[in-house]
C-alpha cells in the first residue's frame, strides 16, 4: 500500500519500506512478552471469568480454557507468517487489505479499534473500583470503598487513569516497558502466592470445598451439553484477548519480521500456563456449589477474587486488591498501543485523515492517535456512567463479536495472501494454511454463535429493545457505523479504496 498521493510501486510488501517514523529496535521478545501478558490482563481477567465459566462448564473449567486457547495458537501462528512477509502496524488493517482489499481491511481494523478503545474504558472502570477498594483495605475506612459509586467521583477518578495511562503511551515503548515489567511481575507474583496459598488449604483441609484435582477436569467431552461448552469457549476466547498487541510493535522490535511472531507466541503459552495453575488452584479450594465461596455462587461470580482472597490468603489478602488494580491499570495502559498504531497505520496509508500519521518527534510514538484513542474512550465512559451503566457494560459484552470478527478476518487473510505458497512444503502448509484456516473459521463461527446468542434478552444485562437483546443490537449498531464511517471515508479519500493490491502471487515473480 502506498500513502496518499504516491504512485502504486510494482514491487511487493515483503520488500517495500513502510517506515513511519516510529522508534525502532525498542523492544525485544521479553519486553513485548511482558507488554502482550499486561494487555491481556490475567488477575482481572481471572477475576471476572473464572465464576462464569464454572457456571457453565462445572469442574470441566480447565479443560475449557485449554480448548478456548487452541483457536488462539492457531491464529497467532497466521499472524506470525503475516508479520515475517510484511511487519507493518497495521497488522489487522495491513495485511486484509492486502489479502481481500482496502473495504473489507477497514472494517476489520474498525472492529479492532472499536474493542480496543471500548475495553480500556471498562478497564479503567474497573481500575477505579479496585482503586478505592484497596485505600479502604489499607486504611481500614469502609466508607472509602463506596466512593467509586458515586459518579462524579467515578468518572473524575477513571479520566485520571486513562490521561496517565495515555502519558506514559504517548513517551513510547521504552517508558511502557519499564512500567510493565514492574505491574506484570507484581500481578504474577500474588497470582502464584493465592495459588500455592489455595493448595496449601486443600492439603489441611481447611478449604470451603475442596476437591482433588483430577485429570477428568480437562476432559472437554466430559461437558453436560454441547451449549454448555459453547458458552465457556465463547468465555475463554475473550480471556485470551490482548497477545496481538505485541504485533503492533513489529516496526518498534528488534528483529522486525521475527520477534513479534515469537513473542505472540510466547505471551499465549506464558497465559495457559498461569490461568491453568490459578483455575486448578481455585477449583480445588472452592468447588462448584453455589455455597458461599462456590464457584457456583452468583454473587461472587463477578469478582471470585474479592470474595476469595480473604479465606484463601488471610491477612495478605489486600495483595489480591492491588494485584487487580495493577493488573486492569498496566492492560489500560499497554492496551493503547494497538489502536494508537492502527490509526496511524490507517493515516499513513490514507484510510484516514493524514493528522493521524503523525509521530512525535522527540519521543516517535503516534501523538495524535494515541490521544484521538484516549478521547474518544474518556468520553465514552462519561457519557455511558451517567447515562446508563447497563449499556455500558452491554457495550463492553459486545466486544467479544469484534475481536472473533477481526481476529479470524485476519487469519483468514494469511491463507488468501500465502495460497500460491502454502503448497510449497508440508512446513508451509501446515503454517500458512491450515492452522490460521482452522483458527479463522473456529472465531468467525463464535462470532456468528455470539451473535445469535446475544438476540435474547437474557444475554448480557437483560436489556432490550422490541424483544431483542441490548447486547445484539450494540453489536449491530458498532457494525452500522463503521460503516458509515468508511463510506465517508470513501467520500473523502476515494484513492485508498479503489487502490490495487499485492498478494503473495508476486513474490514468486
Amino acid at each position: 500500500m502506498t500513502q496518499t498521493g504516491e504512485s502504486a510501486p510494482a514491487t511487493t510488501g515483503a520488500t517495500r519500506d513502510h517506515s513511519k517514523g516510529l522508534s525502532a529496535g525498542a523492544v525485544g521478545v521479553l519486553g513485548a512478552v511482558v507488554i502482550g501478558v499486561s494487555t491481556i490482563a490475567p488477575a482481572y481477567t481471572l477475576s471476572g471469568a473464572v465464576g462464569p465459566t464454572a457456571s457453565a462448564v462445572g469442574e470441566h473449567l480447565p479443560a475449557v480454557l485449554i480448548v478456548g486457547f487452541i483457536p488462539m495458537m492457531l491464529v497467532a501462528i497466521g499472524y506470525r507468517e503475516l508479520n515475517r512477509a510484511m511487519p507493518d502496524s497495521g497488522t489487522t488493517f495491513t495485511w486484509a487489505s492486502k489479502a481481500f482489499g482496502p473495504w473489507i481491511g477497514w472494517m476489520g481494523s474498525w472492529c479492532l479499534l472499536a474493542a480496543t478503545i471500548l475495553v480500556l474504558s471498562n478497564l479503567a472502570g474497573i481500575a477505579v473500583d479496585f482503586f478505592y477498594l484497596a485505600i479502604s483495605q489499607l486504611v481500614g475506612e469502609p466508607w472509602i470503598a463506596e466512593l467509586t459509586r458515586s459518579v462524579p467521583v467515578n468518572v473524575l477518578t477513571c479520566l485520571a487513569f486513562m490521561a496517565a495511562a495515555a502519558w506514559v503511551s504517548y513517551r513510547g515503548l521504552e517508558a511502557t516497558k519499564g512500567v510493565q515489567y514492574v505491574l506484570v511481575s507484581f500481578q504474577v507474583l500474588v497470582l502464584g502466592w493465592y495459588s500455592v496459598a489455595a493448595f496449601g488449604h486443600v492439603g489441611s483441609g481447611t478449604a470451603f470445598d475442596a476437591l482433588d484435582p483430577s485429570w477428568e477436569w480437562f476432559n472437554p467431552f466430559g461437558v453436560e451439553s454441547f451449549s454448555a461448552f459453547a458458552a465457556g469457549i465463547a468465555l475463554s476466547v475473550f480471556i485470551y484477548w490482548g497477545w496481538d498487541v505485541v504485533l503492533t510493535m513489529n516496526e518498534e522490535s528488534r528483529g522486525t519480521t521475527t520477534t513479534p511472531g515469537k513473542a505472540a507466541l510466547v505471551t499465549i503459552l506464558v497465559v495457559v500456563g498461569l490461568y491453568t495453575m490459578v483455575t486448578v488452584a481455585t477449583l480445588s479450594y472452592a468447588g462448584v456449589s453455589t455455597g458461599e465461596f462456590g464457584l457456583g455462587n452468583p454473587e461472587i461470580q463477578g469478582n471470585v477474587f474479592a470474595a476469595l482472597a480473604g479465606p484463601v490468603m488471610g491477612p495478605f489478602a489486600i495483595l489480591m486488591s492491588l494485584a487487580v488494580l495493577s493488573s486492569s491499570a498496566s492492560s489500560l495502559q499497554s492496551t493503547m498501543i494497538s489502536p494508537a498504531r492502527t490509526m496511524l497505520a490507517m493515516g499513513h496509508y490514507g484510510a484516514l485523515s493524514e493528522k493521524y500519521a503523525r509521530v512525535s518527534p522527540k519521543h516517535q510514538t503516534p501523538a495524535y492517535a494515541t490521544v484521538v484513542s484516549v478521547v474518544i474512550a474518556s468520553v465514552f465512559y462519561a457519557v455511558m456512567r451517567v447515562v446508563s451503566e447497563n449499556v455500558l457494560w452491554d457495550t463492553i459484552t459486545t466486544l467479544g463479536m469484534m475481536v472473533c470478527f477481526y481476529y479470524g478476518v485476519t487469519a483468514l487473510a494469511c491463507v488468501w495472501y500465502f495460497r500460491a505458497e502454502a503448497r510449497a512444503s508440508i512446513g508451509a502448509f501446515l503454517t500458512k494454511m491450515l492452522a490460521p484456516l482452522l483458527g479463522g473459521l473456529l472465531l468467525l463461527i463464535f462470532f456468528f454463535q455470539t451473535a445469535w446468542d446475544s438476540m435474547d434478552p437474557a444475554y448480557g444485562s437483560g436489556s432490550e429493545i422490541g424483544g431483542i437483546g441490548l447486547v445484539f443490537i450494540l453489536g449491530v449498531l458498532i457494525f452500522v457505523l463503521g460503516g458509515a464511517a468508511m463510506i465517508y471515508q470513501y467520500i473523502q479519500r476515494p484513492e485508498f479504496f479503489r487502490r490495487r493490491f499485492e498478494t503473495s502471487e508476486h513474490l514468486a515473480e
